[in-house]
């Protein structure tokens, strides 16, 4: 049984402006298959390679797999329908599957649209794909496929969907296969280093309005914090990885667990050869303020906020259940602790206006975090904020859907006005700083860590792909009123389905890990009694 599992060539200028991210989703499901005895296992890293339909043709005509397989993100749902459209013509007698969140939640819309995809894998994949493989391979495909959980399918004129499988419970079971990947071309712009992207934890027990991670992985667990150190150990070793990111949402919620990882990393004197970064709340930081030097030893260096908005009125709107203070607070606490600091704020809702996207530029100068980003709203159409919107969102070309392009327009200003006012706190902050904190600030590490991150954003800023300039023909203030952010307006909504989705036990657990995150105390590594999470002193 061969295997091809395929990364979809998908690029938006964003977040791949600091470096070309390993797909960490092929280590896990060839982890998977290959521990069930499924080891014929090929890859095509499609977006880093940057493979072109017609090379596409080529690799799989010489790969000649049984079962192709790809995922998609919501922007790259339609080079994933393509790409198994070519794999359905040159390798026609081979499976197609296609997994990932876009598909989990739309899976009426992307099998009606294309009727070339035969299965869609629901929710975290590990060991659903096992399942359906080894119908396939033991003659039980198509007939035995309604009992297989976690699936959808068409069964001629209908389209069908299993019931959703359960989580998976021991994610220490999991063993991800990292060979597959050519780590040479996985580098980060910033350090010039090897970065990895591993699993700590998977789920969320917070709701926000915006985000659909939550409701993907439904409920939250935790892996064993020896196990993870044991799998980045490895990729410094076998890999020469020197930098590395946690997948999680917010791997600081256990916080009994995030200390034992951090005390392992330090053990295994690992922060001498490889530092990292994660995504939090800015609640865990004040929360962990006498952690946070002991954090840095473990050789966390980068941390981004998800501070989101300004203004009280859109944190609220979000469901962040922060305080603008706090976001403050938590930015001078990191930069005490030799943390660099990045601020991420949410703009573009349908009630943005020039005065709230200049309170954001003045909001994250008065706090001074080291890097910030403005990212446009997403109206990922399987959340809450999606259904509380309704007809304010009018683009469903999905391809748009990346953070980078202003998919509402603002009833106070056209979509021109919204970029060019984006980019207007980008050029602004970040001149500030290339000039008169980047290069003074600090020494060594600091100073080279900051610079690195500089030239990312120039490199891409030169090359316009940052935020998709060139595609839109973005030259700055002049271009307003001259856009063309090149919507498919042919493309229309349908309706997620979800409603078989989250169990009462799913809920259960969210609101236990929520409950577990916020009150109960713990013991620091030196034997201090730390208290439960207490709240900001008015200021």
């Amino acid at each position: 049984m061969r295997i091809c599992l395929i990364h979809p060539n998908y690029h938006s200028g964003g977040a791949e402006i600091a470096g070309n991210w390993p797909p960490a989703w092929v280590a896990y499901i060839a982890g998977a298959l290959k521990s069930a005895g499924y080891d014929d296992i090929h890859f095509i890293d499609a977006m880093t390679d940057h493979v072109t339909p017609e090379q596409l043709r080529v690799k799989l005509a010489e790969i000649q797999p049984d079962v192709v397989g790809t995922t998609a993100i919501t922007p790259s749902i339609y080079v994933a329908e393509e790409t198994l459209k070519i794999a359905a013509e040159v390798v026609p007698g081979a499976l197609r599957i296609l997994g990932g969140i876009h598909a989990t939640f739309m899976y009426q819309q992307v099998l009606s649209e294309a009727p070339h995809i035969d299965v869609i894998v629901r929710g975290e994949g590990e060991e659903i794909i096992v399942d359906l493989i080894r119908a396939y391979d033991t003659g039980r495909w198509p007939e035995g496929r309604a009992a297989i959980k976690g699936i959808a399918y068409r069964d001629g004129d209908e389209i069908v969907a299993t019931p959703a499988a359960p989580t998976v419970k021991d994610l220490d079971a999991i063993t991800p296969d990292w060979s597959l990947l050519k780590w040479d071309q996985y580098i980060y712009v910033p350090l010039g280093v090897k970065v990895a992207i591993p699993n700590m934890a998977r789920g969320c027990p917070f709701t926000c309005s915006f985000c659909s991670q939550w409701k993907f992985w439904r409920d939250y667990r935790v892996r064993d914090p020896i196990k993870v150190v044991d799998e980045i150990e490895k990729l410094v070793n076998e890999h020469g990885v020197g930098f590395f990111i946690l997948a999680d949402e917010e791997p600081t919620i256990n916080r009994r667990k995030f200390i034992q990882f951090c005390e392992e990393l330090i053990r295994r004197d690992l922060p001498r050869r490889v530092q990292w970064g994660i995504n939090t709340r800015v609640t865990d930081i004040y929360r962990d303020r006498e952690l946070l030097s002991f954090y840095r030893s473990a050789g966390l260096v980068h941390i981004s906020l998800g501070t989101e908005a300004a203004a009280q009125l859109k944190l609220d709107q979000f469901n962040k259940e922060t305080k603008v203070e706090e976001n403050k607070e938590a930015i001078r606490l990191l930069r005490e602790a030799d943390i660099f600091t990045e601020a991420q704020f949410i703009v573009g809702l349908d009630n943005e206006t020039p005065e709230t996207l200049e309170e954001t530029y003045r909001m994250a100068w008065d706090w001074q975090p080291d890097l910030a980003n403005w990212a446009m709203y997403t109206p990922w159409p399987f959340t809450p904020l999606f259904q509380e919107l309704g007809d304010k969102v009018e683009i469903f070309d999905f391809s748009k859907y990346n953070f980078v392009t202003p998919i509402m327009r603002p009833a106070a200003m056209d979509r021109d006005e919204l970029l060019d006012r984006v980019m207007n706190n980008y050029r602004r902050f970040y001149m500030k700083k290339a000039l008169f904190h980047y290069p003074w600030r600090g020494t060594g590490y600091r100073r080279r860590y900051l610079l690195g991150c500089l030239k990312a954003f120039l490199k891409a800023g030169f090359a316009r792909q940052f935020y998709d300039l060139g595609k839109v023909d973005y030259w700055g203030p002049q271009s307003k009123g001259k856009l063309n952010f090149n919507f498919d307006r042919t493309r229309t909504i349908a309706p997620a389905q979800m409603a078989d989705w989250q169990s009462k036990q799913d809920i259960a657990a969210q609101k236990r890990a929520a409950k577990l995150s916020r009150t109960e105390g713990f013991v620091l590594p030196n034997g201090a009694k730390v208290k439960a999470a207490e709240k900001l002193p008015a200021e």
